[in-house]
């Protein structure tokens, strides 16, 4: 189920086959691999908004929504 959540990183999980690069990526290092092979963010509060799992997420499963709503 995809979890849309404004100001900060959203993983649509139907998208998401684990390749890790998200979590490779963060320079945060608050994206981690789960038990089903699905990424997921650990403290959504840590994210600064770089966007790097966004850009590089080969299946666009990853979004970064604004406070306002907007992609």
């Amino acid at each position: 189920m995809s979890e849309i959540i404004k100001g900060k990183v959203s993983i649509d999980r139907r998208l998401c086959k684990g390749c890790g690069i998200c979590v490779a990526l963060c320079p945060k290092k608050i994206l981690l691999i789960d038990e089903d092979s699905k990424a997921y963010v650990t403290e959504r509060e840590e994210c600064i908004g770089c966007r790097q799992c966004e850009f590089h997420c080969p299946d666009f499963a990853i979004l970064m929504v604004g406070e306002d709503g907007q992609l």
